[in-house]
């Protein structure tokens, strides 16, 4: 009966489910059934780490498969179009776990080299360090983690980009704007970018929250990064309710905010897209 009080099940279900509704307006998680602490301040504690781990691995991807997708495009069927697709193949065949481990053996101090931290994501003694040193120190501590994610994360935005470009440059638009005598240069960037890029900004949510949970878990695990991902985890082995669902709302809160700024972002890049003009 103490317990039961204690965990407000001696109240009817809608009544618990009302409440629950409430506090998680208010960003009132309650307490952690294992770790005598707010959940509030564990997911505070670790979202540096899932932000760092899941926005630079989106950014970086992102700054390389778009450009690698249009010289695809423009070089279809070419030698570099080729290997350059054989590669990314393997690379997005190859699971960001096992890059992982081959990256800490080789480089951080497993039997060859020792050049990179091994876990953490910054120095123990960080907050000593000069403002520049701090920015060197955080950016050294995520080379490994980064690299062993982004492998396998530039097939699906590459051969997104690649393909939409190909659809585009085949309208008649294009060979129109051609014909009046542009550049290459002006035709890609000036009338093809736009309308190929709508898709690829379509994913931008789903990639984000992708590395932003479910692709850092064992990446988190391996080079001990406290990140919500393995926050989530662990708190589901060890039952830990509120941490399980505090962590399932930030992450579908993100999704949704994301979304909307995906949306926004369509906008931006072609104006003629108009959402209050729309007929229902």
């Amino acid at each position: 009966a103490s317990l039961e009080k204690q965990f407000g099940f001696d109240k009817p279900a809608h009544e618990r489910f009302g409440q629950m509704i409430w506090n998680y307006l208010r960003f009132d998680f309650g307490e952690s059934y294992f770790r005598d602490t707010s959940v509030l301040k564990l997911i505070a504690e670790r979202m540096p780490v899932s932000i760092s781990l899941g926005l630079w691995m989106t950014l970086i991807s992102y700054a390389i498969s778009i450009p690698l997708g249009i010289r695809k495009a423009v070089s279809d069927g070419s030698r570099f179009d080729v290997w350059t697709s054989s590669v990314i193949v393997i690379g997005y065949a190859i699971p960001g776990f096992l890059v992982a481990v081959f990256l800490i053996v080789l480089f951080a101090g497993g039997s060859f080299l020792q050049i990179f931290p091994l876990r953490g994501l910054v120095s123990e003694d960080f907050w000593s360090l000069p403002w520049y040193e701090k920015i060197l120190d955080y950016f050294w501590h995520l080379v490994l983690p980064l690299t062993a994610m982004a492998l396998s994360a530039f097939a699906t935005t590459t051969f997104l980009t690649k393909n939409s470009f190909l659809e585009e440059i085949r309208k008649q638009y294009v060979i129109t704007a051609r014909a009046k005598g542009l550049t290459e240069h002006q035709v890609l960037y000036g009338h093809v970018f736009r309308n190929a890029m709508l898709i690829v900004i379509a994913g931008f949510p789903g990639a984000f929250i992708g590395a932003f949970f479910a692709g850092s878990l064992l990446i988190e695990t391996i080079f001990t990064l406290d990140g919500l991902g393995l926050l989530g985890f662990e708190s589901i082995v060890n039952r830990d309710y509120p941490v399980v669902f505090a962590t399932v709302y930030i992450f579908s809160l993100l999704g949704l905010l994301i979304s909307l700024l995906s949306d926004l972002t369509y906008t931006w890049v072609d104006p003629r897209i108009d959402f209050e003009t729309r007929e229902v």
